[in-house]
């Protein structure tokens, strides 16, 4: 396939891939505000609802790694189709639930089908574009698709106490509905079949051992997952810090957590203009210095005692700038040299970043303090981690 160029005009396409990735953050994001009540109806604790921010992201690291073989050998479209399908049965579970358990099992079903959601819109942008523009387009993609965390939380802070919180997945299945209308209509298989892998154990296991021992492709996969790991620790344990911790009105817990995805939305657009006169890599060792500064100072704040809600919210933002340029250069550049496993190349990316984010979420939610000391130290070394990654290890 030939390369193309990113002009001024989005295709509808890479509009699609923006909202089909955009549903993971609402699937996340939208019922954070209804934890107090879902935990309420379950009669559990609100901790053990936490636990299913856990369970989703755990089941998006484990699928991803069987999406990827299935993307390489029978395109973007059928895998894309079938995921989507599972996350619709999925949300119906989590919509008729009676018990924690079952809501536990329906998140971690949800998550197999979203899979598909994270790792093909990654390879159907590297079907079309070169590492450069790859990277521009990931950087579109996330402001796109950046209005979905700022608005899911949002909408059901306000839509929870009206629909309650079933009707929040109701809304998660009306979106997954939509997407496959799109699909089914507008999407074109952009893998040449004479680039199809062949699905066999030896195959996969050949693809998936020369990720690993890819010095570059590793890097870049590290740098990129943990900055975006240390993020999911924030999500799930964002409702306690806020509403316990500050006391924020659950009804405003959307507009302070959306902000931290508009510091996402300015990053990228940040990395946008930088990509016009400096190289990915140049842009990403810049960003790297972001997330280590505003997790830094934070911590050090929470050990001081000196931390509050207004300084707490600037290193966040600080934070995620940094990440919102990481991200779609960090991708871009670990899908470089990818070739015909560019679909396992973006699972394992994916397995990566949510099996870290599967990680520091439960660590944070089991290490209860009463305070921002447990999160802002997860944040703080993922931000190290990849900052050793993207700036001395990994090479464009």
């Amino acid at each position: 396939m030939n390369k193309e160029n990113l002009g001024n005009k989005i295709p509808f396409w890479l509009i699609l891939m923006a909202l089909i990735t955009a549903l993971g953050p609402i699937t996340i994001d939208m019922y954070l505000p209804a934890f107090p009540a879902i935990a309420r109806d379950l009669g559990v604790s609100q901790h053990n609802i936490e636990l299913t921010v856990s369970s989703y992201l755990l089941g998006l690291s484990l699928s991803q790694l069987f999406i990827g073989p299935l993307t390489d050998r029978y395109g973007r479209k059928k895998p894309l189709l079938f995921g989507l399908g599972l996350y619709l049965l999925a949300t119906l579970g989590c919509l008729f639930t009676t018990s924690f358990e079952m809501l536990m099992l329906s998140r971690t079903l949800q998550a197999f089908g979203a899979a598909s959601c994270i790792v093909i819109p990654r390879a159907v942008i590297r079907d079309h574009f070169n590492t450069q523009e790859a990277a521009h387009a990931l950087s579109l993609l996330m402001l796109i698709m950046g209005l979905a965390p700022v608005l899911a939380p949002i909408a059901g802070g306000y839509l929870a106490p009206i629909v309650g919180w079933r009707g929040l997945f109701g809304f998660m299945l009306l979106a997954a509905i939509l997407l496959i209308v799109l699909c089914i209509a507008k999407l074109e298989e952009s893998l040449k079949p004479e680039h199809a892998s062949q699905l066999n154990a030896k195959t996969i296991f050949k693809n998936y051992t020369g990720l690993l021992c890819h010095k570059n492709f590793m890097a870049f996969a590290l740098c990129g997952g943990l900055a975006m790991a240390g993020l999911f620790s924030f999500i799930s344990s964002s409702p306690t810090i806020f509403i316990d911790q500050f006391g924020v009105a659950p009804e405003h817990f959307g507009y302070l957590f959306g902000l931290n995805a508009g510091g996402m939305i300015l990053g990228s657009q940040l990395s946008v203009r930088m990509l016009r006169k400096h190289p990915s890599h140049t842009v990403l060792k810049k960003a790297l210095l972001l997330t280590i500064t505003g997790s830094g100072v934070g911590l050090l704040l929470a050990l001081t005692g000196l931390i509050n809600l207004p300084l707490f919210v600037i290193c966040m933002l600080v934070l995620s700038c940094g990440i919102g340029i990481i991200n779609p250069n960090a991708t871009a550049l670990a899908l470089k040299e990818q070739g015909g496993r560019l679909g396992v190349a973006s699972a394992l990316m994916g397995c990566i970043l949510f099996m870290f984010g599967t990680l520091t979420s439960s660590l944070v939610s089991s290490w209860q303090t009463g305070t921002a000391v447990p999160l802002l130290t997860s944040l703080f070394v993922c931000s190290l981690i990849s900052f050793i990654c993207g700036r001395f290890i990994g090479r464009a």
